[in-house]
């Protein structure tokens, strides 16, 4: 084969063949793409327009290709069928390959009457959201064959992972799941699309948010997924969200469809709202100085993005000595943020300047906005309620940084709910980007209105969520966190498997079990269980293994060992 001659067929053009086709176009190949659709024709000519990229509705258009590659629904008989019509029609050099993420490649080749010459591909997200793909050949496959595809590979500048079938399909089912709660979320009402996809992109650090990647893949095809690992296991995880069932039904397919969950151009980008188009925000209060309580590391991180945004603040600990150590821990914060490019230096020494150590409630008597960031005890909180009523002037809002525990609690050990919000900062503080804003039932509209201003004066963005177990980001986290420590009881699969397989896959910057250890397990343990004494949406209450390494003192990289030593990426701890 020739390579600057290579003619490579696609056929079936939706969300995946569509995305690889335009990879092939930008590699430099000649691509041939097959669709009876007369739609995903003209979609894919509008979208791909390119000498060197020809289009048709025949199996007949195929037959110059030297790689045809199906990327048809993921159903075994048709794969079966469109396969077999094209080894009818190509000559015995052509080498095929199968997109199946489900029907095993082996059995797909002997049906389809070409054992040697079939390959899979598996791309668990389509390009070029997808970096990675996984060559699956057979024992049957040729020599030729394969380094065929190794060489397409290559030129699609693709990494190229070797996870397993078993692990890749263990992090399809944990990402489906995850992607369908957070389905069932927006369609319940509890929060926005938007708010949903910042949320989780900022505070997991996503590349994209989850209803994006819903767009992406394909509304239909993670249906599909969703429905057949329902029917195998009876879990109610994998039974789609009503959304996805309607959208279906609309022809609201995602981005190959130019509308999903969100809405796309011709081109296939991403159309935003026109500014102005939202509901007017109401006006919030002026903040001139913000008071924060606690000297641990949550509340050093908010004192410093208020100070570092040149607002003074009070920051109030139980004494002198611990005040004065959380001053030290800022400043040394502010240094590694200078070290890093992240501030310039002289903004080190004003934010510094700006803040001002205090372990007496009278000191936050002029504060606009004060911040509660002290331990996650539903007394220790209302104690601290309870003080700052006392001393905060009128009108000054008075928040709670907790992740996990009710606003309203708080709200009633003082005289003016009115005036108490939720104020979710995510760790640490001057990295992470988010803010929860959480409202609980009497919370006032300018107080909410408030704090998402001071949350964008701070450099954070801000997403709205009422006042119940786990806001947005940690009803949608954690439960597929717990699913990934069920995998260890009923798998083989080892964690560094899983975590090679969702990092790998889907772009995660961490893998399920290593995320675990840098939140920390107590801490995942502790939302795990206010998750599920809440009682909504069927929660599943913590893992027994995670009971277990709790109580064995294994809490993650704070203590040196959790699912992992620290520092030891290669050695599963557990399974």
């Amino acid at each position: 084969m020739v390579e600057s001659a290579l003619v490579v067929g696609v056929l079936g053009l939706g969300s995946l063949g569509e995305g690889l086709a335009a990879a092939l176009l930008a590699s430099g190949v000649e691509v041939v793409g097959v669709d009876p659709d007369p739609v995903a024709l003209d979609r894919a000519r509008l979208r791909l327009g390119d000498r060197a990229l020809s289009l048709g509705a025949e199996v007949t258009d195929l037959k110059r290709a030297h790689v045809v590659v199906e990327a048809v629904p993921e159903d075994a008989a048709t794969k079966e069928a469109v396969l077999r019509s094209v080894v009818d029609l190509c000559p015995p050099e052509t080498v095929l390959v199968t997109t199946t993420a489900s029907v095993p490649v082996p059995w797909l080749a002997i049906a389809a009457g070409c054992s040697t010459r079939l390959l899979g591909l598996r791309f668990p997200l389509p390009p070029p959201l997808g970096r990675t793909v996984e060559v699956v050949p057979t024992a049957m496959t040729s020599p030729e064959a394969f380094d065929a595809v190794r060489s397409l590979v290559k030129r699609l500048d693709r990494e190229v992972v070797n996870t397993g079938r078993r692990a890749a399909d263990a992090a399809t089912d944990l990402v489906y799941a995850h992607l369908n709660r957070c389905a069932a979320l927006l369609d319940e009402g509890y929060a926005t699309r938007d708010d949903i996809d910042a949320a989780m992109r900022l505070g997991c650090g996503l590349p994209l948010g989850p209803l994006r990647v819903l767009d992406e893949i394909g509304v239909g095809s993670v249906r599909s997924a969703l429905l057949r690992r329902h029917a195998a296991t009876g879990d109610d995880a994998f039974r789609p969200a009503p959304v996805l069932d309607r959208m279906v039904a609309d022809g609201a397919l995602g981005r190959v469809a130019r509308r999903g969950f969100h809405d796309y151009d011709e081109s296939g980008e991403v159309i935003e709202p026109a500014a102005g188009t939202g509901t007017a925000e109401p006006p919030g209060r002026p903040v001139a100085r913000v008071g924060v309580i606690g000297s641990g590391t949550m509340a050093q991180g908010i004192a410093e993005v208020a100070a570092i945004a040149g607002i003074p603040t009070v920051l109030l600990a139980r004494s002198a000595e611990k005040a004065a150590a959380a001053i030290t821990a800022i400043d040394a914060s502010l240094a590694r943020g200078v070290r890093r490019g992240r501030i310039p230096a002289a903004t080190r020494t004003t934010a510094l300047g700006l803040i001002t150590e205090a372990h007496d409630y009278t000191a936050l008597s002029d504060c606009d906005f004060v911040v509660e960031a002290v331990a996650e005890d539903p007394e220790v909180k209302r104690a601290v309620f309870t003080a700052l009523d006392a001393v905060a002037k009128p009108g000054a809002v008075l928040a709670t940084s907790t992740s996990s525990l009710a606003v309203a609690d708080c709200a009633a050990a003082t005289g003016r709910p009115a005036d108490v919000v939720g104020t979710h900062f995510f760790n640490p503080a001057p990295v992470m980007g988010l803010v929860e804003v959480v409202r609980a039932e009497g919370t006032a509209d300018d107080a909410a209105a408030t704090a998402r201003a001071l949350a964008r004066r701070l450099g954070k963005t801000p997403v709205d969520c009422a006042d119940r177990a786990g806001f947005i980001v940690n009803h949608l986290l954690f439960p597929y966190l717990n699913d990934a420590i069920r995998l260890l009881g009923t798998s083989e699969l080892g964690i560094e498997e899983v975590d090679a397989a969702v990092e790998a896959g889907y772009g995660h910057p961490m893998g399920p079990f290593a995320l675990l250890d840098t939140i920390g397990l107590d801490v995942s343990l502790q939302i795990l269980r206010k998750l599920a004494e809440s009682g909504r949406d069927g929660a599943a209450p913590p893992e027994p293994a995670l009971e277990r390494l709790v109580a064995e003192g294994r809490l993650g990289r704070k203590s040196g060992s959790g699912f992992r030593q620290v520092g030891n990426r290669s050695s599963a701890v557990t399974r």
